[in-house]
This record gives structure tokens, sequence and C-alpha cells, in this order.
């Protein structure tokens, strides 16, 4: 059967454990395999005693004004804040909820995705699916010939592709071709600047959630795809504030970086439905700030936090070695901010 078909390795733990030396979208692939192989564990704590020391509100704020380089004390731009603000909120409250500013994922990749959830789908069904996108057929067979697969033989054809991928291999690899271009096709100035450090903090996100979907009873690839999804909002806020203002410099502000996490956040769980991502998926980016919310979205909460930190520690805005920076982690969601190093870290 086609659930067979993945080699992964055998356990969450593995993953965790395992060097970071393949290309990130690799890595991502080999720990949901991990992930949907692993026998739950029981909690060894609650989500809340789970979540790292360093205030939710203070990582926001320095992860907002990393993502877009610099921000900006003066009274124009702490005066913009209502309008930003404003324009955000019905945006977010709209039909569409901002789906016009971001690229569209291309028409197969829902009913990929959804047949590769189904345990009766055969490899022949799958690749007769993804046939019907060159682009996607190009993109499978070149992941198989990576070198973190090694096929004895060149793999030439989407069946020997698919064969080799598994399903866990070609579920990470749809997500990944179809939610890239959301995030690196920008055209404004604090779109663009912000896209690809985005796209790097969602990659972690996802890897993350992976990793640690197991221990509080989520699905693996479900969180996968909610960290992709976590950032598809914010990067529609800043094409907006860009709509507004092309040369608007963001005010350096808590509160207005609080506010904007909020309705992004509400913007990509509309975007999510609209795109027809599973309804777990959606409930988990719309309602991870609910303290009765599901296993997904608290797994997506603390994914969201220890990728945070993965990321401004790399970029230097925050130091590992200070105790304050991973107070409060319990030893896996420090083997998990270990995981996420960069290879040449």
């Amino acid at each position: 059967m086609f659930l067979q078909w993945f080699r992964g390795r055998s356990n969450a733990q593995a993953a965790l454990a395992a060097p970071s030396h393949a290309p990130r979208m690799m890595a991502n692939t080999a720990a949901i395999a991990a992930a949907d192989a692993a026998t739950p564990v029981a909690l060894m704590a609650t989500p809340h005693a789970l979540a790292p020391a360093l205030d939710d509100a203070a990582l926001g704020h320095l992860f907002h004004a990393w993502l877009h380089g610099k921000t900006a004390a003066d009274p124009r731009a702490a005066a913009q804040h209502k309008v930003l603000l404003d324009a955000l909120q019905r945006l977010a409250a709209s039909p569409g909820a901002g789906a016009h500013l971001v690229p569209r994922v291309p028409a197969i990749i829902p009913q990929l995705l959804r047949s590769l959830r189904d345990e009766h789908m055969s490899g022949a069904d799958v690749s007769r699916l993804l046939a019907q996108d060159v682009v996607l057929v190009a993109q499978v067979i070149r992941a198989a010939n990576s070198p973190f697969y090694s096929p004895r033989a060149p793999i030439q054809t989407i069946e020997s592709a698919i064969l080799l991928l598994g399903q866990n291999g070609m579920r990470a690899l749809l997500a990944q071709v179809a939610f890239r271009p959301v995030i690196s096709t920008q055209t404004g100035k604090l779109a663009r600047v912000a896209a690809p450090q985005a796209w790097r903090h969602a990659e972690l996100c996802a890897q993350a959630a992976t990793l640690l979907a197991p221990r509080l009873r989520a699905n693996p690839f479900e969180a996968y795809l909610a960290g992709l999804m976590q950032n598809v909002g914010l990067i529609v806020a800043f094409r907006l504030f860009d709509q507004i203002d092309p040369d608007l410099v963001l005010p350096r502000s808590e509160p207005f970086d609080a506010a904007v996490a909020v309705h992004a956040r509400a913007l990509s769980a509309r975007i999510a439905a609209l795109w027809e991502l599973p309804p777990s998926v959606v409930e988990a980016l719309s309602g991870a700030s609910d303290p009765e919310a599901s296993a997904l979205a608290r797994t997506l909460v603390l994914a969201d936090h220890v990728a945070k930190l993965r990321v401004l520690v790399d970029a230097g805005v925050l130091n590992a070695t200070d105790p304050a920076t991973l107070a409060g982690m319990d030893d896996a969601a420090l083997a998990c901010f270990a995981r996420l190093a960069a290879p040449d870290a």
C-alpha cells in the first residue's frame, strides 16, 4: 500500500537528534516521516508549562523588527497606526480575506493532498493526478534525484519518483512547491524585504511543528501544513501596507506588532480555508490563542515560539547562552530548537 512506501526513521526522537546536514526541505520530509511513525508519548508537562519563559509579546516584537529590517519611532510613523490597522482589519473581515494579494496555489494541490491522506489511494492514482501539472512533475523528479535520496540510478519517471519519495515525502514536497511562490513572489518594498525572512521562519515552524506534534497528540502532517501557512497572512499584511504607502517605515511599537499578528493570523486561517486545506489546519491557525484550543493549535503555538527563537538566535538578535532566552523549555523543546539549527551553524 502507498502508506508503506516511505522508508523513514522509526521515531520522532531520532528525528530530533539527527544531524542537520541535508537540505532544509529534505530534513522536513524526514521529520514528517519520523513523526508519523512515532507512537505519541505521554505528555511530560501541560501546554502552558511547555511555553518558553520569554514573553510572547516581546518575542513577537523582536521577530517583526527582524522581518522588515528597520522601524521608526518618528511621529509620522506612529500616526499611521490606526490607518494601517483599520485597513488590515477590514481586509481580514472581507469575503476574499486578502487572497488576491498572494498567488493562488496550483488547483491540483488540494486534490493531491486529499489523495495522500487516503490509505486506499495507490501510487498509480497519485501519479495520474500529478501528471496534470508538468511543473509539479519536474519538481518531484528533481527531488527524487537529490543527494538526500541518492537513488542507485537516475530517476526519470514520475512513477519511480513517487515510489522513492513515499507518501510523506510527497506530502512535504507538494506543500513546499505550493507555498513557496506565496512567500517569495513579492513586489512592494516592505513585503520584498520581509518575504525571505518569513519563508525561513515558516519552514522552521513547519519542521518544529512536525517534530513536536506526536507528544501533543497532533497529526504531524497537519502540523507541518499549519506551520507553512503561519506567515501567509503576515505577508498579505505587508503587501497591504505597501499599497497604502510605498515608502512606509513601520512604527517601533510592541502593541502595533501584536495587533498586526492577530489580524495576520486571521488572514492566514481565512486563506487556508479558501485554499481547501484541512479544516483542522484552519482551526489551528484561527484558534491558537484560545486556552481550550486543539492539540494542533497548541502544537503550532509552541512550534512558532521555538522557530522564532531559532531565527532570532541565528540572526544574532538573541543569544542562546543568555539564560533568559531558552528558560522554561523542556528537553523536547530544547532538542527541537537544536535540531532547527542551520547546517553551517
